[in-house]
């Protein structure tokens, strides 16, 4: 949320074994008056640095042998100064550790630089997505207002934890990551994307090719305007204190409205191709520039325009160059993708996507601390976002006159304008029992990103965060449900069983937190093929609703 920031820094200085299932009951989705208060969930906590033992019941499979990390935010003020949204508190590290059927949890604050000097000032010395830095009361009233022009990118790293070249980062999108140790959780360095390519940030959402080599997205701006880069960083090392080293941009992207680029959370690829989403969602690059005169956040230079086709930029990672068809659909925005593959000379992509752009603004820290009708109100306003198909014709002679499908299991359409222009439309992936709308997809990445998959893992949102974790099998578009009144679950990680074939044989692991205080948070285990619980491991701390997060391997 942070490549705002990036853009107004460099116009200012004009530079371009499974076990039997525990008999639990799950609650499936249903209509409820009024939904339960979650601001516990978004207030600030202290820091758990030393393991803390968790206590098991059922049985926490003794094959896993690894560690599932967290990331998000985990204090939202410092002094007097107070944090606006979501997205702005520092973060917060999380480790559960898996050995022997056993499981410790630890904490800690990420040592970033803005961490730091906010605590050191005991207020907000860097701006954050939707909050401003407060003035410096030691300056004079000249320099304060000077200082409305001086624009710090955060190290800020609260979104999810990213590999390159074996080494492990946490990463937001500006053009900080900090490096860190997975299994200490210790800060190490800081690292600037601007020191090796010509972009003011990337996603925290890379893709990883089966050798390692790594692909982003990421902005840049400059004399020349603004374009969407495609960043490759290769597999391995030449030396043991490199980072970004050969680090290289593929391919860059011109805007559809140079002054308004589009805002982008993660892009899909196949074995050859990357696809970049350039949605309706703008950044306004001159009203930044006004909003600091005016004291605005940086959250305020976003706005949705429905008026604006979504295209689909198609470019070869082996060439660089872009596919020579345009492909566009009807305004939508998402922010994950599920998967994305090729399939008799079409792109497969899959995704969670919503209809309106409005979603960002709804979790303000205001909205998430409401209760009662207000919470209600709000959960019913929030945009849902759904698994959808889109399939791309890259060979495929498409009819002019009809829409055609392109795959005979895919309803998802696509027609040639008398532009040359490919229109397309979505196959949803859901069937009707899907009422509230899912986020945070992931799939059995390691076997199956790139390739033909099955089955998609996420959080059901019948809340405005999730509350419920779901299996949705894309062939039949079924789904199974696992949820418990009054817990509300993370992204789901899967986890292969030890030389399995099958796609889905393997574990869900789920942080899954409570705003009641007299419960427990917990690690829970399910088996991802009945999706039904397998053990959890409770552990008797706080801990705030994050983002993302991975599971690294212990022989890793």
């Amino acid at each position: 949320m942070m490549r705002a920031m990036a853009a107004l820094r460099v116009l200012r200085e004009g530079a371009a074994s499974l076990k039997k299932p525990l008999n639990r009951q799950q609650v499936y989705f249903s209509s409820q008056a009024q939904v339960d208060c979650i601001a516990p969930l978004f207030q600030t906590v202290a820091e758990t640095p030393q393991p803390v033992q968790a206590a098991v019941s059922g049985t926490i499979p003794a094959w896993i042998n690894g560690s599932l990390l967290r990331n998000g935010p985990g204090q939202f003020e410092f002094g007097d100064d107070k944090y606006n949204h979501w997205f702005d508190g520092m973060a917060l590290m999380h480790q559960f550790k898996i050995k022997n059927g056993s499981v410790t949890y630890m904490s800690k604050f990420l040592e970033s630089d803005v961490y730091k000097v906010n605590k050191s000032q005991n207020r907000i010395v860097v701006s954050e997505f939707g909050t401003l830095a407060s003035s410096d009361p030691c300056k004079s009233l000249y320099d304060r207002f000077m200082s409305r022009f001086k624009i710090d990118s955060t190290d800020n790293c609260s979104v999810n934890y990213v590999q390159y070249k074996g080494d492990y980062y946490v990463s937001t999108e500006t053009n900080f990551m900090r490096k860190v140790e997975p299994e200490t959780l210790s800060t190490l360095e800081k690292v600037d994307w601007t020191k090796f390519i010509a972009v003011n940030g990337a996603t925290a959402h890379p893709h990883y090719d089966p050798d390692g080599t790594s692909y982003n997205m990421g902005n840049s701006y400059g004399k020349q305007g603004t374009c969407y880069n495609i960043i490759k960083v290769p597999a391995q090392k030449s030396g043991t204190e490199e980072t970004l080293e050969g680090a290289q941009v593929l391919c860059s992207i011109l805007p559809q409205n140079k002054g308004k680029p589009s805002y982008y959370h993660s892009f899909g690829m196949t074995e050859n191709y990357v696809v970049f989403i350039e949605l309706p969602l703008k950044l306004n690059l001159l009203k930044i520039l006004i909003n600091q005169i005016k004291g605005k956040s940086f959250s305020d230079i976003m706005s949705w325009d429905p008026d604006v086709p979504t295209l689909f930029h198609v470019v070869n990672k082996q060439t660089g160059k872009p596919h020579p068809v345009t492909f566009c659909a009807q305004p939508f925005m998402s922010f994950h993708q599920i998967n994305a593959y090729e399939d008799q000379g079409c792109i497969v992509l899959d995704l969670c996507s919503m209809d309106g752009g409005g979603a960002i603004d709804m979790f303000s820290l205001q909205n998430l601390r409401k209760s009662g009708q207000a919470l209600t109100e709000i959960c019913e306003k929030v945009p849902k976002a759904y698994p959808h198909r889109f399939v791309l014709p890259l060979n495929a002679d498409i009819n002019s006159k009809q829409e055609t499908e392109c795959l005979n299991y895919s309803s998802a359409t696509a027609v040639r304008k008398a532009d040359g222009k490919v229109w397309c439309t979505h196959e949803k992936l859901h069937d009707d029992t899907l009422k509230w709308g899912l986020e945070f997809p992931q799939i059995n990445y390691a076997k199956y990103n790139t390739r033909k998959y099955r089955y998609l893992y996420a959080c059901g949102f019948q809340h405005l965060i999730g509350d419920s974790l779901v299996k949705v099998d894309v062939q039949t578009k079924t789904t199974k449900v696992w949820s418990e009144e009054g817990f509300y679950p993370s992204e789901p990680i899967f986890v292969p069983y030890p030389d399995s074939s099958e796609e889905d044989s393997g574990v869900i692991l789920s942080a899954v937190l409570t705003p009641h205080q007299e419960k427990n948070i917990f690690l829970l285990v399910l088996d991802a093929k009945d999706f039904v619980e397998i053990g959890r491991a409770e552990v008797p701390v706080k801990m705030p609703y994050g983002f993302h997060g991975i599971y690294v391997p212990q022989n890793s």
